[in-house]
């Protein structure tokens, strides 16, 4: 169930929601005017998140380059990077 807090509670009770943010790592939900207006959550948790954002695009890019054909064999690809290394 997602937790849900005024602005007002955000204004006087900071600590104990960056608290409660930090030890849960789930957002906070904020409301303004009864209305959601934002979410809140942590640094770590918000690094999490986007770095699962950045491993779907890189799986995503991987999956059309696949069907595009785009794709070489891992050994032929080592390959190709130790010649490079030699020169």
């Amino acid at each position: 169930m997602p937790t849900i807090r005024s602005s007002a509670q955000l204004r006087n009770h900071y600590n104990e929601i960056s608290e409660f943010c930090h030890q849960n790592s789930e957002p906070v939900f904020i409301t303004k005017n009864g209305n959601g207006d934002l979410a809140v959550l942590s640094i770590a948790a918000y690094e999490k998140l986007t770095g699962k954002f950045e491993l779907y695009r890189l799986l995503g890019e991987s999956v059309a380059a696949e069907q595009r054909g785009e794709v070489h064999p891992f050994p032929e690809t080592l390959d190709d990077i130790l010649k490079g290394l030699e020169q």
